[in-house]
């Protein structure tokens, strides 16, 4: 199998964590994101929405998305389960992982379209209020787990999952790339954040 990936991007990351718990291993294709081969004919083909990651599956088909990438993955090698086994598990870590995605990840997201190494590429109109409104919505919810990591070890209850993967690579490419690393004060989310950060597979 292949992984068509970009280093930078916390997508891609998400799922090459996800590999590394798993312990599977997959040829990985960078892609060229800001010179925009992500756009190319070629590239298109495999993924008509023009984004990273790609998983091309060894009779040459293709799935996109990280999260139906990890789902496939899991489908492949069930254990360790990352997305629950019982019927409270699976609903809990979904839950968890679809607010991270929704209420964390879209507002870094237009953060980052709207941010000066997007800019810098001419592809989009910087829109500075979109951008202001983005950040303060990041915060808010930075905060918001703050509150919860008081009262749980990890995202989406006792255990390690895909929520806290998807959790770890927004909060890293938000703090590297769009100069929005959560507060010290934070320190519920800080301790979190050392927790799942010691994990082989985050290291790798």
């Amino acid at each position: 199998m292949k992984l068509y990936d970009w280093t930078p991007a916390p997508n891609p990351r998400r799922v090459r964590i996800f590999l590394a718990e798993k312990e599977m291993e997959v040829e990985l294709v960078q892609v060229d994101v800001l010179g925009g081969e992500h756009k190319s004919e070629a590239f298109l083909a495999k993924n008509p929405s023009g984004k990273v990651p790609v998983l091309e599956l060894d009779d040459g088909t293709h799935v996109a998305e990280s999260v139906a990438i990890c789902r496939t993955l899991e489908a492949m090698r069930p254990e360790p389960s990352l997305f629950g086994t019982t019927p409270f598990e699976l609903g809990r870590i979904e839950m968890a992982n679809r607010q991270l995605e929704l209420e964390m990840a879209t507002p870094i997201g237009i953060a980052w379209v709207n941010g000066p190494i997007v800019g810098r590429t001419g592809r989009f109109q910087q829109i500075p209020e979109a951008k202001a409104q983005a950040e303060g919505a990041t915060r808010k919810f930075y905060r918001r787990l703050d509150r919860e990591l008081g009262e749980r070890p990890y995202m989406a209850g006792e255990q390690f999952s895909v929520a806290d993967i998807t959790g770890l690579c927004m909060i890293d490419f938000a703090s590297e790339l769009v100069a929005l690393e959560p507060d010290r004060e934070l320190s519920n989310l800080w301790a979190w954040h050392e927790r799942v950060s010691a994990r082989p597979s985050t290291k790798a």
